[in-house]
């Protein structure tokens, strides 16, 4: 039998008022909170705060605080990706960041979602669905990202924008909801790609 937060990173119904998930968000707000605090402390302070708190977190990356996410360890950085002033990760399900992606101020990242029946949603059960940022992406602030979504490779996501559906690589979206813009020609310099 699966426990309560097996079923929450598999995208399946769960008790978020399992003791086992309340303990690991009580214990990672310790942690938000002392980071938040940190300001502008050394860098390698700062880094070995961030590993703590994160799942993975690649080399070079810098998250500007204050900082808040639901759980930490469902969250994966790969290299050199910045955060902005106040971003928001409820990382219920997993939620993977490229390499060289850099969000603006106020961006929220939902993985978490409710059941769209009343009488299911007034039970407390819950559901989350991963969130997929591909690399060399720029999400503008105050962006929205809903449950369940894909950004590909270098794409841009304007400010304010809900990204409701799946963005392809190269494109720039922006609304409520995010709708194409534009197609961003790729670059060229290999090393790039």
């Amino acid at each position: 039998m699966k426990t309560e937060r097996e079923k929450m990173i598999a995208g399946e119904p769960y008790n978020p008022k399992d003791p086992e998930l309340v303990s690991g968000m009580k214990a990672v707000r310790d942690k938000i909170t002392t980071f938040n605090h940190s300001a502008h402390g050394d860098s390698a302070t700062r880094k070995k705060m961030l590993d703590d708190i994160f799942g993975t977190c690649g080399p070079d990356c810098y998250i500007e605080p204050p900082l808040s996410v639901d759980y930490g360890f469902n969250i994966h950085l790969g290299r050199n990706v910045y955060a902005n002033f106040n971003c928001v990760f409820l990382d219920c399900a997993p939620i993977t960041i490229g390499d060289d992606t850099m969000f603006g101020p106020n961006v929220q990242v939902y993985t978490a979602s409710h059941p769209l029946d009343a009488v299911q949603r007034c039970s407390g059960v819950e559901f989350a669905k991963p969130i997929t940022i591909g690399k060399m992406c720029w999400i503008g602030g105050g962006a929205i990202l809903c449950p369940g979504i894909t950004i590909g490779d270098r794409a841009v996501v304007a400010a304010g924008a809900v990204v409701t559906k799946d963005v392809p690589a190269d494109v720039l979206v922006g609304g409520n909801p995010a709708k194409l813009i534009k197609h961003i020609p790729p670059p060229t310099n290999q090393a790039a790609q």
